[in-house]
Order: C-alpha cells, then structure tokens, then sequence
C-alpha cells in the first residue's frame, strides 16, 4: 500500500479543522471527467463526516492528455494566494467542459479576482512552481492517474464512490 510522502501542512489546501480524526487528500486533475465525478461525491462526504474530516486538494495536472489542466491548477493558485482557492477550484469544475482562458477570467472576475493580475501570473509562470510540486509529491507517493485519494496517510486503492470513501475514512477513524 502507498504511503503520503509529502505530509499534510499549512502550505496545503485544506477545509476542516487540522485536528479533525481524518485527512482525506485528492490529487487531481480540472480537466479529468473522474475528478470532475468525484467532485460532488467529496463535497458528500465531508459533509457526512462534518468535523471529523478535513480535506486536502492537491494538483496533479495530466498535461498530456488534459490541455488545459495546468493553466486551470495555476488559476486556482493565483486564488489561493488572494484566499479563494477553493471558491476558484469549486467553479472550476462546475464548469470543467468550458475551460479555457476566457472562462479562467471570467471565473476571476466573479470571485473579486484581478483579472490582469491572473494574466500576468499564468504568463510568467508564478504558480508553475507550486503546482509541480504538488504533482512531484503525488509521483513519489506512487500516484499515476486521478483522482488519487489518501486517507490519513495511505492510499485508498478501492473505488473513489460514496459508499467506498465513507467506509474507508470510517474504519480510518475507528483504528
């Protein structure tokens, strides 16, 4: 079984309590359909486990067959550095058959965001770094597709639907 090689911190993108007695962290992809079906299932599961979990986002763009999978993680960088990360990640696969960068800026607008500064970001590279680094932690921890979930550390090998994630988190936090 994999094991998280980068552990959860405070550079992380997280909702839920640091203390909660479950970390569930996704690797992903904004142009992945599975991500995008997984999407409404995590938004499920955290609210069955409420305080208990707290989740984890991190990117893992599959730039060779999703095109616009890095603009769209470095996006959602840019928001996150402005505090929206995860109103920016939300929308982003609400919208995921439209990703483009005129939807990128629309999206910013939207949140509050300063739509040149986006621009500027994604031309000069500023969250390049970030998001590499994501997906260098996710290929050390033997992630080869997405979505990849890990539950308190270890990889979660079995389906990513509701009923799967909820009696692996469970059993997590019976150990």
């Amino acid at each position: 079984m994999s094991i998280l090689k980068n552990e959860v911190s405070d550079a992380d993108h997280a909702q839920g309590h640091a203390e909660a007695a479950c970390t569930l962290v996704e690797y992903g992809d904004y142009e992945c359909p599975h991500c995008a079906h997984a999407y409404p299932i995590v938004k499920r599961v955290q609210k069955h486990f409420g305080d208990r979990l707290r989740f984890v986002f991190r990117n893992f763009p599959l730039t060779q067959i999703h095109y616009n999978a890095e603009a769209a993680a470095e996006v959602a960088e840019f928001a996150g550095s402005e505090g929206k990360f995860w109103q920016i990640h939300d929308l982003l696969f609400e919208n995921q058959p439209r990703l483009s960068f005129e939807l990128y800026e629309e999206l910013c607008a939207e949140a509050g965001l300063d739509t040149t500064a986006m621009k500027e970001a994604l031309d000069d590279g500023s969250f390049t770094a970030r998001v590499r680094s994501d997906f260098t932690g996710g290929v050390r921890s033997g992630v080869n597709g997405t979505p990849t979930f890990f539950i308190n550390g270890r990889r979660h090998n079995g389906p990513f639907e509701f009923d799967s994630l909820v009696r692996a988190i469970g059993e997590s936090i019976a150990l």
